[in-house]
């Protein structure tokens, strides 16, 4: 399936007729389809390069040497988190999968809540900068996609900016082992929906994403290589009463001649600051469509999410 493609230049070009066709091809898009791919995006393709290789070089490493960056008390926040630890919310089947997660550094002596520090990896020199930069990169363009999407909303532009500055972000690097045995599911990741406000991924090493249409039929989703697919996740779904759609997804096996080859996987995952609320939002209820939600911050929802996926206890 070729999601609806939108090129981020138009948004800030500075010319009014493309952005405001930026806003509604985006707008439209989250509405019917809940992903985009998004070209011109602003990553740049030699840190995506880099980015992919140090995670596979950190992945190839003795599971000795990497279970010392996994801090259990961290709930997978921060650092690695070992194969077959998180489930899809409602699974009990464990995800095929390992992964790394690098966190917010807090600016301007922000003090509004306590980000762990993130886990220096001491094998690979190259790991942490490069996951900082590609973190700065991703939290810029995220927050100029949260910015269309606020125009759409009927929101001031800037609407979003300040909840996501210093916000709760993470940047998640997943190793889907080789598969070598016959697993209890036949899902590398079970369907599931994003927690965050949107996620941004940025290519894959291997197909194997699938989401889930209107009409009930998992289809795959593929994006050309110099573009990012960007899906909305739970918080924005909530925020917005249901306007824009945090669509099901998830990521299959690959046929079996090819169990024996690794998936690697880089998501962005933006969240605002703890203390945003995610009330929904007056524009988005109506006698149509009533509240749906309970108001709730997006720390408190995010706690709840990470028990029900196994990452907390």
């Amino acid at each position: 399936m070729a999601i609806p493609s939108v090129d981020l230049a138009d948004f800030l070009s500075g010319d009014s007729v493309k952005k405001a066709s930026f806003v509604q091809q985006l707008g439209k898009a989250y509405e019917e389809v809940g992903f985009v791919a998004v070209k011109n995006h602003g990553v740049p393709d030699q840190l995506i390069a880099d980015l992919y290789k140090y995670v596979q070089e950190f992945f190839s490493l003795p599971l000795e040497h990497k279970k010392r960056y996994e801090i259990p008390e961290l709930a997978g926040q921060r650092g690695y988190t070992s194969f077959g630890k998180e489930h899809a919310k409602g699974s009990e089947a464990p995800d095929l999968k390992e992964f790394f997660q690098y966190g917010q550094i807090p600016r301007d002596n922000f003090k509004e809540e306590d980000y762990p520090p993130n886990v220096q990896v001491n094998e690979i020199s190259t790991f942490n900068p490069t996951m900082e930069n590609a973190y700065r990169a991703f939290e810029k363009s995220g927050t100029a996609l949260l910015q269309a999407i606020a125009l759409y909303l009927g929101l001031e532009e800037h609407y979003f900016d300040d909840y996501v500055y210093n916000g709760n972000s993470i940047l998640r690097s997943i190793h889907y082992p080789p598969i070598t045995h016959e697993p209890k599911s036949a899902i590398r990741a079970e369907q599931h929906e994003d927690i965050n406000l949107i996620t941004l991924l940025v290519g894959a090493s291997a197909d194997g994403l699938q989401i889930l249409t209107k009409q009930g039929e998992w289809v795959g989703v593929t994006s050309l290589p110099e573009q990012i697919v960007v899906n909305v996740g739970d918080m924005l779904q909530r925020l917005t009463n249901n306007k824009l759609r945090s669509t099901t997804h998830r990521v299959v096996n690959p046929p079996r001649e090819l169990w024996h080859t690794s998936r690697f996987s880089i998501p962005f995952f933006l969240h605002p600051k703890s203390s945003m609320s995610l009330r929904c939002l007056d524009g988005c209820i109506s006698a149509e469509q009533p509240k749906a939600y309970a108001d709730a911050t997006a720390g408190e929802y995010l706690d709840e999410r990470l028990r029900e996926i196994g990452l907390k206890k």
